[in-house]
């Protein structure tokens, strides 16, 4: 899900791909549309830029993604493509107007194994920013000895865009996704991967995509095993539970219902029909109704079905599955929403919170998260939200599907700007996966590489990691068995009538 704010701590540690060593010799490899000249270092090469589909614009705007064209000659691919249209953001995130945008970068260590297990990496932001580029996938690469492939795909209403008749509505995104993974099917052998082993990696928007492969048809045969990070794509979320002022929503939503959102939305920029949307609106006008579309739909070719019945019935691809959450993770979130915006929660309003989301079972919930027990009303509701909207939901599909669970529980990762330490937020865990490149390296950081990169090589994480319901908790002290259900009071949630899982 999209925050008001991703980590600053985050997007500085994160945004380094682009940093190569300048006396880095160059590499050349061939893939199906050409040669490819990138980076080589002591212990990588790094590919960006690569085009994985043809350029969505024009015509092909709000289509399913086409192959690549060809080209001759060798295509400098030393640096990252554009990324796909986003709005700016106060946190750092970068703004662009490119729609020819669908391009993956692609990070292979020097030495080890002769054929390599596959990290495929799904970015998070909301399915309305960031992009694969972002992502400094060498630390991963190199200690894991894995070829890493980060990749963009169309954002907001580019990419998600419901309309009344238009074939792929609501899952463009999707299909980007499952484009690449094709790409990577057809070209990673030639970087020295192993087509049969890939590995899909996503936080947030990138992990809820995750789920949706796991019950797409078209996605079959596309990946081995999966590890679904701080995924929000399961359960009903309660009214203001995710942002002030949103009503109760579930995580998915049937494409016929958000069609006429598409339609309106195309009224207001003075279209009547998808032609129109596509020849006479420019990306800065369709920018202003960006986060119009936050969300992939179901009822669609590339997702007929709703993943979250999906995964609870056990009709999706039968992969090793990896999956779990950062401990605080709604903790930054009502700090920005609230603290930092001058208008702290109060005593009353969390009432009134209460109250909106948990209707007659509001007082139970209160008697359950007394104010007493936080340092402010708002972190108060960041642990009801963090339970309600991402441990217990996560908790139930872990269970559904057999998944190794851990919960990222750094008490004091970096986090800027907060006046008290909110515990492990949302996005906090990113870092340690993706450190800078030329930073020293922690042991909480190396032990989560290795443990991402043994899942994706063996199908297991650790030898001493069982299965869900034992939780592995990922702190810089060695890692601790919990019971992820039982600290988030799960138990509890499901009484509460208003809460589904």
């Amino acid at each position: 899900m999209r925050w008001a704010a991703r980590l600053a701590a985050t997007a500085a540690a994160l945004a380094t791909v682009v940093a190569v060593p300048a006396a880095s010799a160059t590499h050349s490899v061939r893939v199906e549309s050409g040669w490819l000249r990138g980076v080589e270092a002591a212990d990588h090469r790094l590919f960006q830029g690569i085009p994985y589909a043809a350029a969505p614009v024009g015509e092909l705007r709000w289509r399913s993604p086409r192959p690549p064209a060809g080209w001759s000659g060798v295509r400098d691919a030393t640096k990252p493509g554009a990324r796909c249209a986003q709005l700016a953001s106060e946190q750092g995130n970068k703004a662009s107007t490119a729609e020819d945008c669908l391009f993956l970068n692609v990070t292979v260590p020097r030495g080890g194994a002769a054929r390599k297990p596959v990290v495929l990496w799904l970015h998070g932001g909301g399915f309305t920013e960031e992009a694969g580029s972002d992502y400094d996938a060498r630390r991963l690469a190199v200690r894991g000895d894995v070829v890493v492939v980060t990749a963009n795909y169309r954002l907001g209403i580019f990419g998600l865009l419901a309309y009344p008749g238009l074939p792929g509505s609501g899952g463009f995104a999707m299909e980007d996704q499952q484009a690449a993974m094709r790409w990577v099917q057809r070209n990673v052998s030639r970087f020295g991967g192993e087509r049969g082993n890939v590995t899909l990696v996503g936080e947030s928007a990138g992990g809820k995509s995750i789920c949706g492969h796991l019950a797409s048809p078209s996605a079959a045969g596309l990946f081995a095993r999966v590890i679904l990070m701080s995924a929000p794509c399961t359960g009903t979320v309660p009214a203001e539970a995710m942002f002030p002022g949103v009503p109760s929503f579930p995580q998915w939503m049937p494409t016929a219902q958000r069609e006429t959102d598409g339609a309106r939305v195309a009224n207001e920029l003075g279209c009547a029909d998808i032609t129109c949307m596509r020849r006479r609106v420019s990306p800065e006008q369709l920018l202003t109704k960006h986060r119009e579309f936050i969300s992939p739909t179901f009822g669609s070719a590339v997702l007929p079905r709703d993943p979250d019945a999906a995964i609870s019935s056990g009709d999706i691809h039968k992969v090793a599955v990896v999956s779990g959450i950062t401990k605080n993770e709604m903790s930054y979130a009502a700090t920005v929403f609230y603290d930092l915006a001058g208008k702290p929660i109060t005593p009353r309003q969390y009432d009134s919170l209460l109250g909106n989301a948990f209707g007659k079972d509001a007082g139970r919930v209160a008697q359950r998260y007394p104010l007493s027990r936080f340092v402010s009303p708002s972190q108060a509701w960041a642990a009801v939200t963090t339970d309600v909207v991402f441990a217990c939901p996560t908790a139930k599909r872990n269970k559904d599907l057999r998944a190794w669970s851990y919960e990222f529980a750094e008490p004091s990762p970096p986090v800027p700007g907060l006046t008290f330490p909110p515990g492990a937020p949302h996005a906090s865990d990113l870092p340690y996966l993706f450190p800078g490149y030329d930073q020293p390296q922690g042991a909480l950081s190396q032990r989560m590489i290795d443990y991402w990169t043994r899942f994706a090589r063996t199908g297991q994480p650790a030898g001493e990691w069982p299965r869900y319901p034992v939780t592995m908790s990922l702190t810089s002290r060695n890692p601790a068995r919990v019971d992820l259900a039982a600290t988030h009071h799960c138990d509890f949630w499901d009484s509460v009538a208003q809460v589904r899982r």
